[in-house]
């Protein structure tokens, strides 16, 4: 157990993302089975035990303690992990604490009525470091800003092999992964893709640069709105429907009614969005209607009829067991029309192909779209084959609005007045190339632009990701691999030498919480310079 909570503890402390995969690549090395295993289950989050609910470790907390002090120092310290970690006390025996796999294995089988003292057994057991890990593990509150992805390149590294081969691996596999290591080892075979519905790795767009419009003609590029939801993948294989985000998490419990009308064999590409109720004419909402369903596991029956979930489908992977990923773009639009033709239309459709003529025409077009859930154009090479990955010159994105960026949410303030029980003064960040690769530089704050309900979320989010405190400013995980996305809007932007970043906003303002965008994806400094008209 002390070694998953030193690697958890370095994990936590490193902001380098080629650091935290040397780390992970380090451990799994000289860990053996199933330790490393049940590591990664939980880094991943596919490690599946019986949750310990934060109210029990409150309610043993009350037991050794005045409930007033312990509310107050959970007040202060703001994460219930660490709170109950150090007002625990010292351990009681000088033993080593018991193995990971055997702390698997007790919370894995414990009853609900033994739970409690299963739990104060192994407390009192651990030192801080070790407790903070079980409380983690117990609760599956694991934030130590490293994503799953991650995780599975730092495996694919690990045991030199491409980490589309795991992700296409992955959803047949439980911790503790024993067949995978031994292949990663180089001491068993590769492990047989036996889950259906797997994960295929996406293809994503680059944003385009002005030198590369003129490269855009009708003969060679496709043109698409590029429509404000949720990049997902749609799999349905011999019964098993699921929908995953593009990074590959899968999303299908918040989604029940879009699962229920999947009634195809397949694996499509598409734009997750919320739609009017059925039985209204197809009217598209906006990506605050999107948010009010995401991240759910369990949607009430009213929010199904009033946000009922529509998928608008632009590629084709597999058509049955047919895989279409070496044909051009056109082949595989042209069979996933005839697909769609056979689905239901109040849950799918086809994304329209937008006629142009000339860069001039996409310039109008782009500046005057049919629809306010429109934030762009998405631009594809007609003879792209499926490709994982960023790769250039095949697919870009033209966003709609200049004077938008995506950020990272880096410092938190608590706010003033009716706002000073909340971080409500949010600092945050663009990337940069630094020293020792990416990082992250400020480049403005906001403290307005979100609803009551939205500041409770911020706030959480905040208390659960603190990494450091300065008086009341605290310091937010924030890396390639982890934080928080914050859409911002601005209404102008010069050059500063009063701000490290050397650019400052005018009147920025959150218009967005990407809770589903991956902190890596958030914009450059170059792209705030870009907007500065010297």
């Amino acid at each position: 157990m002390k070694a998953f909570a030193t690697l958890l503890e370095r994990l936590v402390l490193t902001p380098s993302r080629n650091r935290k995969m040397e780390i992970i690549r380090d451990y799994c090395a000289s860990r053996p089975d199933p330790y490393r295993g049940y590591a990664i289950g939980a880094i991943t989050g596919d490690l599946k035990l019986k949750s310990v609910q934060p109210s029990l470790l409150r309610e043993l907390m009350t037991q050794r303690i005045d409930a007033e002090l312990f509310r107050l120092s959970y007040d202060y310290v703001g994460d219930l992990a660490e709170t109950v970690s150090l007002l625990w006390g010292p351990a009681e025996t000088a033993e080593a604490p018991p193995p990971l796999s055997q702390v698997v294995e007790m919370l894995s089988s414990a009853s609900k009525s033994d739970t409690p003292a299963i739990l104060s057994g192994l407390l009192d057991a651990m030192d801080v470091s070790s407790r903070y890990a079980l409380i983690k593990l117990a609760t599956g509150g694991l934030r130590i800003g490293v994503s799953a992805r991650l995780a599975k390149q730092a495996l694919a590294e690990f045991g030199n092999v491409k980490i589309e081969e795991i992700e296409e691996l992955w959803h047949g596999l439980e911790p503790p992964y024993s067949s995978l290591f031994a292949w990663l080892d180089g001491s068993g075979a590769k492990p047989v893709a036996a889950g259906r519905a797997p994960f295929r790795p996406v293809m994503l767009s680059n944003a385009i640069e002005e030198r590369e419009l003129e490269d855009i003609t009708p003969a060679d590029f496709l043109a698409e709105w590029k429509w404000d939801g949720i990049r997902i993948q749609l799999v349905s294989d011999r019964g098993k429907r699921r929908i995953y985000s593009r990074t590959g998490e899968d999303i299908s419990p918040a989604f029940p009614d879009l699962v229920e009308a999947m009634a195809f064999e397949g694996t499509f590409d598409g734009e997750l969005l919320v739609r009017s109720p059925l039985g209204e004419p197809l009217a598209i909402r906006t990506f605050s209607d999107l948010q009010q369903r995401l991240n759910r596991k369990i949607v009430p029956k009213g929010m199904l009829s009033s946000h009922p979930a529509f998928a608008r489908l632009y590629d084709c992977l597999l058509d049955g067991e047919n895989d279409l990923r070496e044909q051009n773009l056109e082949q595989r639009r042209n069979a996933l029309a005839m697909i769609v033709d056979r689905l239901p239309p109040e849950r799918f459709d086809l994304s329209p192909e937008v006629s142009f003529t000339s860069v001039d025409d996409l310039r109008d077009k782009r500046a005057n779209p049919p629809h306010p859930v429109i934030e762009g154009l998405m631009l594809k090479r007609r003879q792209s084959t499926y490709r994982s990955g960023r790769p250039r010159g095949l697919w870009y994105k033209w966003k709609r609005d200049p004077m938008v960026i995506d950020a990272v949410l880096m410092y938190a303030q608590r706010g003033h007045g009716k706002r000073s029980g909340y971080y409500s003064d949010f600092t945050f960040g663009a990337w940069r190339d630094g020293e020792t690769g990416m990082e992250l530089v400020p480049v403005g704050k906001a403290y307005f632009g979100f609803t009551d309900a939205e500041l409770k979320q911020l706030d959480k989010y905040v208390r659960k990701n603190t990494t450091e405190r300065f008086g009341p400013v605290r310091s937010v995980a924030a890396g390639m691999d982890g934080g928080l996305v914050l859409e911002i809007a601005f209404e102008g932007i010069n050059r500063s030498n009063r701000h490290k970043s050397g650019v400052a906003m005018r009147f920025p303002r959150i218009s967005q919480i990407r809770w589903d965008k991956p902190a890596a994806e958030a914009d450059r400094l170059e792209a705030l310079e870009a907007l500065i008209g010297d």
